[in-house]
């Protein structure tokens, strides 16, 4: 029986999936400790069908930085000039957005709304760190989680390899995970 290594399954994955394919992927990934998370990393997704496919990048999201477990920056994003600064969540109104991303999900992702947020976005920076990192239990399984200070949101994550991991987004509201990965810089 060949077996299929993670960073492969994660590759394939990339290009898109159902959500169960995604969660049966990460339920059979290892739990991740909180110190493997320390350092910057960079983001991409998996898509699964989930209202925020496609957002985060859209709206120019690098990845996450840990600096310890008290001093997290989840939204790192790419300045249109060059450069990086974190965003501060809490001035984000995902939870708001739900309903708008389920009714009228082409509304938000309209190509001039991207540009207009991407433009405006620096002048919601913080240097401040923004989450906190956590060992919670998530699909029966106590590993590494963000916490978000300002939102409703908890990511966890599992190891695919040394330096990769697979995140879910949990975020109250939303009725699947949004499913994402994060490579160390």
């Amino acid at each position: 029986m060949t077996t299929v290594e993670p960073t492969e399954t994660l590759r394939h994955l990339e290009h898109g999936a159902t959500i169960g394919e995604a969660l049966a992927f990460f339920d059979g990934l290892p739990a991740v400790e909180v110190p493997e998370l320390f350092g910057s990393w960079r983001g991409g997704e998996i898509p699964t069908g989930n209202p925020m496919d496609g957002l985060l990048e859209r709206f120019g999201w690098h990845g996450k930085r840990f600096d310890s477990a008290e001093d997290v920056h989840p939204l790192v994003m790419d300045r249109p000039g060059g450069g990086r600064f974190s965003l501060r969540p809490g001035l984000v109104p995902l939870p708001a957005l739900l309903p708008v991303l389920r009714r009228r999900p082409g509304l938000v992702r309209h190509p001039a709304l991207a540009r207009v947020a991407r433009t405006l976005a620096p002048a919601l920076g913080t240097r401040a760190p923004r989450a906190r990192l956590r060992r919670t239990e998530y699909r029966g399984v106590v590993s590494a989680t963000m916490c978000y200070d300002e939102l409703p949101i908890h990511d966890v994550f599992r190891r695919v390899d040394a330096d990769t991991v697979l995140g879910a987004m949990d975020l109250r509201g939303l009725t699947s995970p949004f499913i994402f990965f994060l490579r160390r810089e």
